[in-house]
Formats: structure tokens, sequence, C-alpha cells
């Protein structure tokens, strides 16, 4: 973990750098606006990030950049902005990292269940040498990666009963993201994994036709899923990034200093959304118990790790080096 350490001090280093080019005068730039979309609500992690991103940005661009925020899947679900960033008709967004290793394989290295073991080991990695070689990557796809925020470790709910080993999976169907790795996990698992987008998952639960879902406490919370969802399982299997993200024809309008702008404002909105979640995450706990729900938090997570030795098995090999260097930082 070291290694990592100097990374980030490395990286604050240059951002202070980058802060003091950002000085310039941007008088002379025309005025752009960018459309910034996500598919939650005002209440989640996302749009807290996205504000704080909008705030730093027109701060730092004497409002030369302006940013416009769209949430609640106005403008399309995760694939859709993804593609709409591509060919221009969206310019950025804060998506989940799923949706986004469709686009990059290696990107799903961190979907595999139970890689980190906190929060601090998974910001050391994203925020360091690996996380910056995968947001490059995104170029080859027209997409610009800028900084990861996050969705944070997933927990499992469902409406039928309390989950407390793999066994008690059996059967479930449970929603994941359209995300093989997450398909794979939860059929590992033994339950019915059904990928589909969020906004169909909402109707779905509410109708039941699937009994469940994966999520961290924030979205569960932020869209009052104890109103359809009885049981929660802090399995937290998988931590979930997600990524500050533009289309490459929004990107290589602007000017340098506006670009140098908004990737370090992309990494502070990032590491601000970070301490909101961790900072929410007990009231918001205590909050779904005051409603109802009832929380498992102490499942076996040893017998949950075994099982998914499988789905190492099938996609280690599948993201070149990256899983045996994580694996190697983390020790």
């Amino acid at each position: 973990m070291k290694s990592f350490s100097r990374c980030t001090l490395a990286l604050g280093v240059s951002f202070a750098f980058i802060a003091t080019a950002q000085a310039s005068d941007f008088a002379d730039m025309d005025p752009v606006t960018l459309r910034l979309a996500h598919v939650v609500n005002e209440q989640d992690g996302f749009h807290i990030a996205a504000v704080k991103f909008q705030e730093l940005v027109a701060e730092r661009t004497e409002g030369a950049v302006s940013i416009d925020i769209y949430p609640n899947a106005s403008l399309g679900d995760e694939r859709t902005l993804l593609e709409g960033m591509q060919i221009g008709t969206v310019d950025m967004g804060v998506i989940t990292n799923g949706p986004v290793a469709n686009f990059i394989e290696e990107m799903a290295v961190f979907e595999l269940p139970f890689l980190f073991p906190s929060p601090e080991s998974a910001y050391a990695v994203l925020d360091g040498e690996i996380g910056q070689e995968l947001l490059d990557k995104l170029a080859d796809v027209n997409l610009k990666g800028l900084a990861y925020a996050e969705r944070g470790f997933r927990n499992l709910t469902n409406s039928e009963r309390p989950v407390r080993t793999p066994d008690d999976l059996d059967g479930l169907r449970i929603r994941v993201m359209e995300n093989p790795v997450y398909t794979d996990t939860f059929r590992t698992l033994g339950a019915n994994a059904i990928p589909m987008a969020w906004t169909e998952a909402l109707t779905a639960m509410q109708q039941g036709t699937i009994d469940g879902q994966e999520n961290p406490v924030n979205v569960i919370h932020s869209f009052k899923l104890h109103e359809t969802q009885s049981h929660m399982t802090l399995s937290r299997h998988t931590y979930a990034p997600a990524l500050f993200v533009m289309g490459m024809p929004a990107w290589n309008r602007l000017p340098e200093a506006a670009q140098d702008v908004l990737t370090q404002a992309a990494q502070e909105a990032a590491e601000h959304e970070r301490r909101v979640n961790a900072e929410m995450e007990a009231s918001q706990l205590e909050a779904l118990r005051a409603a109802g729900m009832e929380i498992v938090d102490d499942p076996d997570l040893e017998a949950f790790q075994e099982a998914v030795a499988p789905v190492y098995e099938k996609y280690g090999a599948r993201f070149g080096d990256y899983l045996t260097r994580i694996q190697e930082a983390l020790q």
C-alpha cells in the first residue's frame, strides 16, 4: 500500500500544479455549456458529486464553462448516455462502472466480488497508476475518463427472506447490472440473476416481477427501497466505482486550460462524494431499520467468498495483468 500512497501524493502534487495553471484568464474563451447526465435522483451521491463538480468548474473557469445537470435518467439509461457521449449528443456523465465495462472489458476487473477489503484500499488503486491506465483506455472507444467517484460497496436486498448464507439466495430473482461479471457472480451464488437497467428494476420491484437487487446503502435509502424490499444483507460483496466520463467530441472542443480544470474538478468532486457517502451511511442504515427493513449485518462472508471462487477462475485471465497487479498492491 505504501507504493499507492506515493502515487496518490504524486497525483496531489500534479493537481496543485494544475491549480496554479488554472489562474489563467478565460475571458477570451467562448462560453461553453456542458450537459452532465446521470440516472439517479437528487438525493443520491452521484448528484452530490455532480453539483460539486458544477460549482468548481464555474468558479475556476470564471463562468466560461458551465455545467447543466440532468438527473433521474432524463436523457436515458447509462448505456444510452455512454453511447450518446461517443457521438456527441450527450457531453458527460457520472456513470456506474458496470456499464462502462461493457465498452472497455478491463474495467470490469473492479467488479470482481470481494476484491477490495475496504474503501481506502479501493481508493488507493483507483487513484493510482492502475486506475489512471484504465481511465486512459476509454479513449479507445471515443470516451474520456476524468476521475473515479463511487457507487460504493454493494449490498443485497430482497422481498422474500433474510439472506445469511449463499444457500438463502437459492432461486431468488435478483436484478443485477447489465454486466456479465455481476450476472455470473449471482448465478454462481444460486440466485436467478436478471440483468436490467436501473429504471426498469424500480418498476419490476414494485410489480413483484423480481425479488431483489444489490446496491450500496445510499441507493437503497435514497430510492426508498424499504417500500418494496423488506430484507437487506450487508454483504458488501463488490466495491463499485463510478466514473466522471466525457465524450471525446465534447472534450476535444475545449481548450487545454478548461480540460485541466475539468480533470481536477472531477477528482475533487469524486473525493467529496466519497466523504459524504461515508458520513451518511450510519444514519441511512438507522433510517432503513426504523422504516421496518430487517438488516442482516453479520452474514457468513467466508461462505460467500468461497462460493464465488469460480468467478475468479472464469474472469481472472480476461483482464490482462490487472487482477494480479491489484492483488499484489493489496498485500
